[in-house]
């Protein structure tokens, strides 16, 4: 079973989650997951355990925040994950303390400083086996260097392509790949 886990203000029915149902349908799963990042976590964790004591292998995609959650979770459970233009350091990209909006839902929520200090406690200071991750950037990425990303990964796949946004244009073709890794 597939986690597809989206990014800061985004929804498991945003534009990428809603490509990846489409193409990988009943082998996904894309929760809505919640703006405080330890209600998010308890949440992943809870679906993985279930999962996994159910005897169904897990894999991750995280998009952005979802790539900065799908490391510490895969580190946590020894997962494959595929990370799409992966948040690194989240708590200080985020750290514009107030109100942020929901960009599925346009609904509007408040970040605090005990987000961005549990969003700090999530760090993976090691990585255990980086051969459990892809990583996919766009050098375009509006909102993240990506350089970020090739350090810290630096001996997980990377995949990068010049140009590009923050969103990742053009994800399906990489469908298949992603798909192939976590099989």
């Amino acid at each position: 079973m597939i986690i597809y886990i989206h990014g800061f203000g985004s929804s498991g029915h945003g534009g990428k989650a809603s490509l990846i149902r489409e193409y990988f349908e009943d082998e996904v799963i894309a929760p809505s997951l919640s703006y405080v990042p330890n209600l998010a976590i308890d949440t992943l964790e809870q679906l993985i355990q279930m999962l996994l004591e159910k005897g169904e292998k897990v894999g991750l995609v995280g998009s952005s925040l979802g790539g900065y959650y799908s490391i510490y979770l895969a580190n946590k459970y020894d997962l494959k994950a595929v990370l799409i233009n992966p948040a690194i350091y989240p708590y200080k990209t985020l750290d514009k303390v107030g109100m942020a909006r929901n960009y599925y839902d346009l609904s509007t929520f408040e970040v605090t400083a005990e987000h961005i200090q549990a969003l700090k406690g999530l760090e993976v200071q090691e990585i255990k086996k980086q051969e459990n991750f892809i990583t996919l950037l766009q050098t375009g990425d509006e909102v993240l260097d990506y350089n970020d990303a090739v350090e810290k990964l630096e001996q997980s796949e990377l995949v990068i392509e010049e140009g590009g946004t923050h969103s990742f244009e053009n994800i399906e073709s990489y469908f298949r790949k992603i798909g192939s890794f976590l099989s």
